[in-house]
């Protein structure tokens, strides 16, 4: 099935390659049309204004300026179209990259990197090689940060059914070209990764007419006042007038610099994202949808009497005029002559008493209407993937054909599994290199695809709701003086203090105390799954420790043994990856360290 799914990827990459080149020739005759404009509207008026017809002249650059400025606004159109037919075609192709592996060029997500979290480190929920990058299409950051969020922290089981509704919806073969348009849209602009939520942060403190009351009417009164002195300067009156107004409103200008200065240069921060949601709303609400998680997104969006996109679009277009200030020559004119920054200082003020609450608002269902869009565009891109239920029996966990999402090998091992109980610890035993962790992690990470609403990389997957927590990669810590071992004690207190709360929690736990010798680690092993069997907690714990998996007959129902195996064939071993039950009775260290030059003699 994947094969089908890069196959269709990739056809469609050329399809919108072929119609892009179309839209670029296209755009090109345009943009020749617009130089032919010009030339022809210049010379005709240079040739009425020859013969003394001035009314002609004028009426010439009249008119061949509004078709200008008509066709330059085509050409706009045609340019963005051909641009979209570009992005399009490389969301295509990231599609195909995905599927085969070539995770290195997509965002990690490093800034959410937390040693700390209950499991995000160990099952490569971010950074190199991680689920983000298989999983996240958004290229702004409150995309990004939401889906972050999905991924750290379970849904409530009717928020997990909800999010597989609308993604299943959204999914669909029939939605396919409008969740690639709304992927698209936004790798049309930069993207600050705190642009929106640090333009909120300063716009909510940002007060300067309030500050200053007195200089709200000088912004409309000051430039109809200038204005008239300088007509009036023209039919004989003295120019003294005139030049006191300009130098009042360029000795306000120089007074307020800084507030000026400051008002611009955050407006501008977050102009080409204000621009990209825009897009992106219009997207969304020109679009009605079925599930009713995108209906009540919808909704939000379109009620009020104003839509989201038209306030957003509103914003814009200020940041927009506020921008003429780029040009050192236009801004000394328009400062000294209609006070420019301030009257756009106080239309963004204005701007913010309407319409700042609702900015947020709108920008949270955005960032999970993307969130949802990455999910969908994952499970289009995986139709075998298996739609999770979820349980209300405690910690139960069944799958079918369960694979690690990570692994892009052509026939992965697949692995069915099942469990259920409190107290319930499943031990898995096995050689080197044969699977134990990779298994762990496999679970874990598809749980967490399950209790965020994605689909899982299984035929079949059930799972009742529960804390993750894994212990796995524990590292000494030079900064810190602290040993692998002692890290890996901090890591299992953190775990038996999260079941001392009484919430349920699922625990992958591997090689535990590796750090001390056999003897300690044996007996501390057994003791932590006597304390854990009494608590709200059931989960997995691979080991080398053999003598673990007596605890089969001393914990009966409670603690089972399943293993990873493999086959020493003279100087090769192999492995087939199969999870089976029972304790592991193949082990290969002393082949592997014969392998790698070390002359094993005498028995142990």
């Amino acid at each position: 099935m994947s094969d089908n799914r890069e196959k269709l990827y990739t056809d469609r990459a050329a399809s919108l390659a072929a119609q892009e080149k179309q839209a670029a020739s296209k755009s090109s005759a345009v943009s020749w049309l617009r130089v032919a404009l010009f030339v022809t509207g210049a010379a005709l008026a240079f040739y009425f204004f020859k013969v003394d017809n001035n009314t002609a002249g004028a009426l010439t650059i009249l008119g061949f300026y509004i078709l200008f400025v008509l066709v330059m606004r085509w050409h706009s159109r045609l340019d963005f179209k051909r641009q979209q037919l570009r992005l399009l075609g490389l969301v295509n192709g990231q599609e195909v990259e995905r599927l085969q592996g070539r995770l290195n060029q997509f965002d990690g997500g490093k800034e959410f990197i937390d040693d700390h979290h209950p499991y995000t480190s160990d099952l490569d929920i971010f950074g190199h090689s991680s689920l983000f990058q298989l999983l996240n299409r958004s290229v702004t950051s409150i995309g990004k940060y939401k889906l972050a969020v999905w991924l750290r922290q379970a849904a409530a089981p009717q928020e997990v059914w909800q999010r597989q509704e609308a993604a299943a919806e959204l999914a669909s073969p029939a939605r396919l070209d409008w969740l690639q348009a709304f992927l698209a849209l936004p790798m049309h602009y930069k993207h600050n990764a705190e642009s929106a939520k640090g333009f909120i942060n300063w716009f909510k403190q940002a007060d300067f007419f309030r500050q200053n009351s007195w200089l709200k009417p000088l912004v409309f009164i000051l430039p109809i006042l200038t204005l008239a002195a300088i007509a009036a300067w023209f039919y004989g009156f003295s120019g003294w007038i005139a030049v006191g107004f300009l130098l009042l409103q360029f000795i306000l200008a120089y007074r307020f610099t800084k507030a000026r200065d400051d008002y611009y240069e955050q407006s501008m921060g977050i102009h080409e994202a204000m621009q990209s949601y825009t897009r992106q709303l219009q997207h969304i609400e020109q679009e009605q949808f079925t599930a009713p998680k995108l209906q009540g997104l919808h909704q939000q969006l379109v009620s009020g009497g104003v839509s989201a996109s038209t306030s957003l679009r509103k914003l814009s277009g200020i940041i927009d005029y506020f921008s003429y200030r780029l040009s050192t020559l236009m801004a000394f004119f328009l400062n000294t002559i209609l006070m420019w920054d301030f009257v756009w200082m106080y239309r963004l003020e204005d701007w913010k008493e309407q319409h700042l609450e609702k900015l947020e608002h709108t920008l949270e269902v955005l960032a999970e209407l993307e969130a949802l869009a990455s999910i969908a565009a994952f499970q289009h891109a995986h139709p075998g993937y298996a739609v999770p239920q979820l349980s209300e029996e405690p910690f139960l966990y069944e799958a079918a054909a369960m694979a690690h999402p990570l692994i892009f090998s052509v026939n992965p091992v697949a692995n069915d599994f099942g469990m259920q109980g409190t107290g319930h610890t499943i031990v898995i035993t096995g050689s080197n290199m044969s699977g134990k962790t990779t298994f762990l992690r496999t679970v874990g990470i598809n749980m967490v695809l399950a209790l965020m609403g994605a689909p899982a990389c299984a035929a079949r997957l059930e799972v009742a709701p529960a804390q993750i927590y894994t212990a796995m990669r524990t590292a000494d810590n030079l900064s810190e003086n602290t040993s692998s071992f002692y890290a890996e004690l901090k890591r299992l207190r953190v775990l038996l203090e999260l079941t001392e709360q009484g919430q349920p929690v699922f625990y992958l736990l591997d090689e535990i105390l590796k750090g001390t010798n056999s003897r300690d680690r044996h007996l501390g092993a057994m003791s932590l799954i006597r304390q854990l069997h009494k608590r709200n907690a059931s989960g997995l714990i691979s080991t080398h420790d053999l003598e673990l998996g007596a605890m089969e007959q001393e914990l009966p129902g409670s603690v089972e043994n399943f293993s990873f195996n493999s086959d020493i064939t003279g100087d090769e071993i192999r492995f087939d990856y199969k999870l089976t039950t029972g304790i592991c009775r193949s082990f290969n260290a002393s082949k592997l360290m014969q392998l790698m030059g070390i002359e094993i003699t005498g028995k142990v």
